[in-house]
């Protein structure tokens, strides 16, 4: 997770959160000053980090690129309490939220989309770099409102490798694809990439940025709560007990 910057400067927004930016588009950036107070104010990071790493496929020279992080700490939720009947519901993302860029910078090589073509009201290249939509405050005011369970930021690996990490291991969540919207720029990627449901799953966050597992009692008064909050939520899946063999999370 990451912290995305624009070229001027701007934190767009940052709390694990964010993207990768060569060194020539990161001397444009400005210094951390303003990198320091935004990320603070958006999410309340205590701490900014950064360090170089590769993308070989992103810069043709592989220059070293620089990332930054923001890093808070952590608030543990222990997923011993997570059980049958517990109700999964989804904050709807921004877009792609820093992930499966990979197979995105694929789609348009092959396809030789132009990022410049109106996409919804807006470019296409303006829709894949939507900022990463941050949880933080409402998900902070929701566990001070009532018993959360469990949360998983629906990060690299999509859904399927993400929610198994608050699931004991005889536990499974079943999720409901009907119970949102595919956003779409991901129904334009499985379109034009001919990229299998699957791995759209195992992939992308389809639409759902973080999922919360609360009690079923709990799951409208929670609803509520974030959406008050101003987050778009959605009720996708339950939890169930887990079958010999099978994944712990299904979407179906």
């Amino acid at each position: 997770d990451v912290l995305v910057v624009d070229l001027f400067g701007k934190i767009e927004d940052g709390t694990f959160a964010g993207d990768r930016l060569s060194n020539s588009i990161f001397a444009k950036t400005g210094t951390g000053l303003v990198v320091d107070g935004a990320v603070r104010d958006v999410a309340g990071i205590q701490e900014i980090k950064g360090f170089r790493c590769y993308v070989r496929d992103f810069h043709p020279s592989a220059i070293a690129n620089v990332m930054l992080m923001g890093i808070n700490v952590p608030i543990r939720i222990g997923k011993v309490t997570v059980m049958p009947g517990d109700v999964v519901l989804g904050l709807a993302s921004s877009g792609a939220h820093s992930n499966g860029y990979s197979l995105i910078r694929k789609v348009l090589q092959v396809t030789g989309a132009d990022l410049h073509t109106d996409f919804h009201g807006r470019t296409l290249g303006e829709t894949i770099i939507e900022p990463t939509r941050i949880y933080v405050k409402p998900l902070l005011a929701l566990m001070q409102a009532l018993p959360v369970k469990g949360m998983a930021h629906i990060t690299g690996g999509g859904l399927l490798e993400n929610i198994p990490r608050i699931l004991q291991p005889e536990l499974t969540a079943v999720l409901d694809a009907s119970s949102w919207p595919l956003p779409p720029l991901f129904q334009w990627l499985q379109e034009m990439g001919n990229i299998e449901t699957h791995e759209m799953h195992r992939t992308f966050n389809c639409g759902i940025g973080m999922a919360v597992v609360v009690a079923a009692s709990d799951a409208e008064r929670a609803m509520q709560s974030l959406t008050a909050a101003g987050e778009t939520v959605y009720r996708i899946g339950r939890i169930e007990k887990r079958a010999a063999g099978q994944a712990q999370t299904i979407v179906q």
